[in-house]
């Protein structure tokens, strides 16, 4: 048996309850993983929530988490027993232990430990194919992102500028604004006492930006099309907000010939060849020092519900761990 974070019931985060789960040994192609540290993500929100559909009729939920190869299933080459591993999964990380499929692992190299990459392997993934895939972003490009001071909105700072863009940013207090401007963007705009779009427009020339990369949703779409310049690229990712309501396909040409797409991180890791190669190339940013990973905020794993709070309220900057 092993200890976790279940999910009867579809509501708030008093719906999570902390029991008593099964840990089966390993199958075929299979480890046993002990969990040392767990990323809190908004995703685990959304599944929480109902937002997102459950696969079964309870949910654990958690899409992130580093730990310890325990024991090895049949099949299984390219691990050992003592490995440190991470992975990125839908949910089922809020729990001491699991089995895992040894193809969803990635070894963690050393210089990089379990806290630091369990609060940054799924939103440092997020940030890879976002400025690799969804629109791959130029030298020379200016970038707006929504929510600069969250976990991924950092990452994307750093990366942004690594990159030679000019990244803009916004966020809620001016705190949230410092921060993000300590982490590669060159004008960090606080909405709730600007409105970003006129600042936007200010900073550019009235040109706008080349993308936007918007995971609040409900109450910034409007705005982030206004921002773009004509042919400019609207990346969706996430809805912090609510969902989007009353977009269409017209918004897009009334606003200059503009392209959207709403990507999911995990049909851009489908693969294994395609997790490894994009979780080498995030290693390899935070080896080389292009990308600095701030010190998580800890909380014991039992703990979990009061996380959900904090990011629900937007109380919290950077990325959340629990520790079992």
């Amino acid at each position: 048996m092993t200890k976790g974070i279940l999910v009867r019931k579809a509501g708030g985060p008093e719906a999570m309850e902390w029991v008593d789960m099964p840990c089966l040994p390993p199958g075929p192609g299979q480890v046993l993983l002990r969990q040392t540290a767990i990323g809190v993500n908004f995703i685990d929100v959304y599944f929480r929530s109902g937002l997102y559909a459950w696969p079964e009729e309870t949910i654990v939920p958690g899409a992130e988490a580093a730990g310890v190869i325990e024991a090895l299933g049949p099949g299984v080459k390219d691990f050992r027993i003592g490995d440190r591993v991470a992975y990125v999964m839908a949910h089922g990380a809020y729990r001491e232990s699991r089995v895992m499929p040894a193809d969803r692992l990635v070894a963690l190299p050393d210089g990089i430990t379990d806290t630091a990459i369990a609060g940054a392997f799924l939103k440092g993934l997020t940030a890879q194919y976002l400025v690799t895939a969804s629109y791959v972003v130029r030298p020379g490009d200016t970038v707006l992102v929504h929510a600069a001071a969250g976990g991924v909105g950092l990452l994307l700072g750093q990366w942004l500028h690594a990159l030679g863009a000019m990244a803009l940013g916004t966020a809620g207090t001016d705190a949230k604004c410092a921060l993000a401007r300590s982490h590669g963007y060159a004008h960090v705009i606080n909405y709730r006492t600007q409105d970003f779009v006129a600042e936007v427009a200010s900073i550019t020339g009235g040109k706008g930006v080349a993308a936007v990369y918007d995971s609040v949703g409900h109450d910034t779409w409007r705005g982030s099309l206004k921002c773009l310049s004509p042919r400019g690229m609207f990346v969706n990712f996430g809805q912090s907000s609510g969902m989007m309501s009353g977009f269409s396909m017209q918004d897009l040409a009334s606003n200059g010939s503009l392209s959207a797409n709403r990507p999911v991180l995990f049909d851009y890791i489908a693969s294994r060849a395609e997790l490894v190669q994009r979780a080498e190339d995030l290693f390899g940013k935070i080896l080389s020092g292009a990308l600095r990973l701030d010190t998580a905020m800890t909380r014991p794993l039992q703990d979990a519900a009061k996380a959900h709070q904090a990011l629900e309220a937007r109380q919290t900057t950077g990325s959340t761990v629990l520790l079992p």
